[in-house]
């Protein structure tokens, strides 16, 4: 199992925990609530308004956001779990003829990516003869062209 998906199970797990906790204390001041609105209520003197848990209502606040933090933890972890990241793929080289190794290669040297017109230079081969190599690289998946300008930037995919 990647890292990724392991620390979006631990978010997860932590996330539920929290979100039993925040539960289990919110049930606790609501039965806590109810309890002093009943004493308020049966003592003849007093007022509801005096009612204390009416008072103080920042509690209820501040369980609000912790149940909106646990559930956006919840939420990171399911992303995490779910969604796989971009992995290069290795690419088999020895199925590449020379010319096709060279120019790979050489665009490794040159940290992924190159000019068309670069490649020429330095291979020291015609434009028909790029542009094929190029285009039977293209359709094996290890290369992509991005065009920039009125040159073409080969790039290691």
């Amino acid at each position: 199992m990647n890292d990724q998906k392991s620390l979006g199970i631990i978010l997860i797990v932590f996330a539920i925990f929290l979100i039993i906790i925040v539960s289990s204390l919110k049930v606790n001041l609501d039965e806590q609530g109810a309890f002093l609105c009943e004493i308020v209520e049966s003592d003849p003197t007093l007022d509801m308004e005096e009612c204390p848990a009416h008072k103080n209502n920042s509690p209820s606040w501040l369980i609000m956001i912790a149940f909106g933090i646990s559930f956006l933890i919840f939420a990171s972890g399911i992303y995490l779990t779910t969604v796989q990241k971009k992995s290069k793929k290795k690419v088999d080289l020895s199925n590449l003829n020379e010319d096709e190794q060279k120019l790979i290669g050489l665009i490794k040297e040159n940290e992924g990516s190159m000019y068309q017109s670069d490649l020429i230079k330095e291979l020291d081969i015609s434009k028909v003869q790029l542009t094929r190599i190029l285009d039977k690289l293209e359709n094996k998946k290890v290369i992509e062209r991005k065009r920039r300008g009125m040159a073409n930037l080969v790039v290691l995919k």
